[in-house]
């Protein structure tokens, strides 16, 4: 079964210089704990990230997955799963909100796995797993690394 998760954090950057951040899968491998390779297979008439190829290694899920990414306007993008060897679904988004000094960041995900997991492992997982994510992009773009 499916397990849901959602968290927000606000980052001190204007939310183009956050989306640009998501959107550099390159670079993913510097500044998340999971991703270990990413590579663009596809991209849309914007020049954007239509499929993803990724690396995981989430601890109880290590993967090499292909993602399809659509974006929706210059503040939200949402993926899902077009293969994997570890699970049935993957669906996520981030979804940008400006702030008064900054951008409030909201990532969902949605994870379904092959192999038997207790739902509090599963949950656990997930919560990790989003909870880097937003640490890690907070860190890298408050940094200025990505420029």
């Amino acid at each position: 079964m499916a397990e849901h998760t959602s968290s927000s954090i606000t980052i001190e950057a204007a939310p183009a210089d956050v989306m640009g951040v998501i959107a550099d899968f390159a670079r993913y491998p510097d500044w998340t704990g999971e991703v270990k390779e990413a590579e663009v297979l596809e991209t849309d008439d914007a020049g954007r990230a239509e499929q993803v190829r990724l690396v995981m290694d989430a601890g109880a899920i290590k993967d090499d997955q292909v993602l399809k990414y659509t974006w929706t306007g210059p503040n939200e993008v949402s993926w899902s799963l077009v293969k994997s060897q570890m699970l049935r679904s993957l669906d996520g988004s981030y979804v940008l909100t400006p702030t008064g000094s900054g951008t409030e960041v909201t990532y969902s995900l949605t994870v379904d796995v092959k192999i038997p997991l207790l739902g509090m492992i599963k949950r656990k997982a997930e919560k990790v797993i989003t909870d880097r994510a937003l640490a890690g992009l907070k860190k890298w773009v408050e940094s200025g690394a990505a420029k």
